[in-house]
């Protein structure tokens, strides 16, 4: 979140200032490859993501939640669409968990509704799973 954040508040999603993050804020060697997967999928599949979002946060455009909020999202809802391999409760309780820990007092329930709403259509095949939009590239 912290990565997705820096690149959201400095309007830049570029690997220059990926590899900026991970210098100034190194990630632990055994987690670089996963947070690479998750902040460059995230990037890729940006405009589905944030659709989908705006499609379940009732009447909330994107570009008016706080900038933990909106990254915590994004980040949920990649795994959900993107990582079969992580069950969608575990991707809701810990969207839920920073969002608390990150955000306001009223983020963990606005991500939850939204996350779980989305969880919901996925489950009921509304929303296909997909192949991660990065996976014919290297990380």
């Amino acid at each position: 979140m912290q990565a997705l954040f820096y690149l959201d508040i400095n309007n830049n999603s570029s690997q220059e200032m990926i590899e900026r993050f991970c210098e100034n804020f190194p990630p632990p060697p055994k987690t670089r490859s996963f947070l690479l997967k998750l902040v460059n999928g995230v990037i890729a599949a940006k405009p589905e993501i944030d659709s989908l979002i705006e499609r379940f946060s009732k009447n909330w455009q994107i570009s008016r939640m706080s900038f933990v909020d909106r990254n915590v999202l994004r980040i949920a809802v990649y795994e959900m669409l993107f990582c079969p391999d992580i069950p969608s409760k575990v991707t809701i309780n810990e969207a839920v968990d920073v969002g608390k820990k990150f955000g306001s007092e009223e983020s963990g329930a606005f991500i939850n509704g939204i996350i779980d709403s989305i969880r919901i259509a996925i489950e009921r095949k509304e929303i296909a799973i997909k192949d991660s939009p990065t996976s014919d590239h290297p990380i």
